[in-house]
Order: structure tokens, then C-alpha cells, then sequence
């Protein structure tokens, strides 16, 4: 069994083994892998069972044009067009949570909080893909509302969680749906096909200092209420 093989380990240890990784190694997933987990993340439920996600394999030569593209964008501090609202400001204890996140992340790769020039190359990486292998773009039907976003939300938990399961990491990336003309231009999808995110997947590279950033979660009590 290779590096790269192994059997699929149990729910529970995906659920609490997946993390947002963010440095990837260039080997690329076996296709019969690739299909065997974009097949169970299609058993993902949805309201009406319309399955209303649609998304965008992209690998290869495909995906190093498509980066450089929102590469470029980025560095040249390209208006960003998303087609849903990108730039909502958290409040409160989501405002708390964003900026340890955001501190755990910078701490770990070594960029201080004054140093604009590493922090915007630090961002610039989310349009890199983190050089990761391969990069699933997904997208939803033009009509479609907030229902179906929270189904396609629960799509890609279930690709994530397939892929965490088979040692392959992942990292949901909301930055990659910030020029979505640039991607549809790249894949040659229409319009009426709106962007929601990307995510990044393939091997994590354990050299990546940003890799080593850990974020923690809210206590149950905290985060939950029971009625009964």
C-alpha cells in the first residue's frame, strides 16, 4: 500500500481529523479515488432531493491557467464581482472568532501583524489554491436561493468528510468565488450558473508552516441549546 492508499477510516475520526489545510503536495489524486468520493458526496441530502449543487472538477493544465488568472487579479488588486454578497462585516463573539483565527494563522506562518507585504502575499495564496492538485468550484442555478445554498453546503461537508476519510485534505475556500467571471471564462460555464466557493484538495504538504495553524470551537453548552 502506497503512500497515498489506505482504507477509509470510521465517520467519527473524519469528522474530528478534517481541517482547513493550506499547503498541498503536487501529487494528484488517483481518478478512481476522485470518482469514488465525488460519488458518495453526491448521496448528500437537499430539499426535494433537487441536488441543486453543481460542481467543476478542475485539475491539471486547466487549473495552473485558471490560478495564474486569479493570481493576477489578486496582486493587481483587481475589483472583486462575487456573485453573492462577499464583504459582510462579523459582529461579536463572530468578530472574536475570526481574528484568533486569523492570528492562529499568521502566527503560524511567521507574518507579524505590520507586515502588509507578507500578509497580502499570505492572501494572494487563496487565489494559488494553496498549490494544490485539484480545486472543485462550485456552483448553483441562478434562481436558486438561500434553501439550496445550505444544501449545497452540506454536499460539500459530505465531500470533505469522504475525502478526510481516505487521507486526502481539503480547505473550503471562500476567496476563490471573488472573480467569478475569470472562472467561468476558464471552464466555460454560463452565466446563469452562479459561483458559491472553491475548495482546494489533494495531500497536505507537512512542511507548509501555515499547516500547522489550529483553530479551536465553541463549547457544546455555548454553542447549542436543548429544549425538551
Amino acid at each position: 500500500m502506497s503512500l497515498h492508499e489506505q482504507r477509509a477510516m470510521p465517520v467519527d475520526e473524519a469528522i474530528r481529523r478534517r481541517r482547513s489545510v493550506r499547503g498541498f503536495l503536487p501529487d494528484e489524486v488517483p481518478a478512481a479515488t476522485l470518482r469514488e468520493v465525488f460519488g458518495l458526496a453526491q448521496l448528500a441530502p437537499s430539499n426535494c432531493n433537487v441536488q441543486p449543487w453543481i460542481p467543476h472538477v478542475v485539475s491539471g493544465e486547466v487549473l495552473r491557467r485558471l490560478s495564474v488568472a486569479l493570481v493576477d487579479a489578486g496582486t493587481r488588486d483587481q475589483h472583486a464581482r462575487p456573485d453573492f454578497t462577499a464583504d459582510r462585516k462579523f459582529l461579536g463573539v463572530h468578530r472574536d472568532r475570526q481574528v484568533d483565527a486569523a492570528q492562529q494563522l499568521y502566527r503560524a506562518m511567521g507574518v507579524e501583524r505590520r507586515d502588509l507585504v507578507g500578509r497580502k502575499m499570505a492572501y494572494i495564496r487563496n487565489h494559488a489554491c494553496f498549490g494544490a492538485p485539484h480545486v472543485v468550484f462550485v456552483f448553483m442555478a441562478g434562481y436558486f436561493d438561500v434553501r439550496e445554498a445550505t444544501d449545497i453546503g452540506m454536499y460539500a461537508q459530505t465531500l470533505m468528510l469522504a475525502l478526510t476519510a481516505r487521507g486526502i485534505a481539503s480547505c473550503a475556500q471562500g476567496a476563490l468565488s471573488l472573480f467569478p467571471d475569470i472562472v467561468r471564462e476558464h471552464l466555460g460555464v454560463p452565466e446563469t450558473e452562479k459561483l458559491l466557493f472553491g475548495i482546494s484538495f489533494g495531500y497536505a504538504d507537512p512542511n507548509v508552516k501555515a499547516n500547522a495553524a489550529r483553530v479551536g470551537r465553541a463549547l457544546l453548552d455555548d454553542a447549542i441549546k436543548f429544549h425538551r
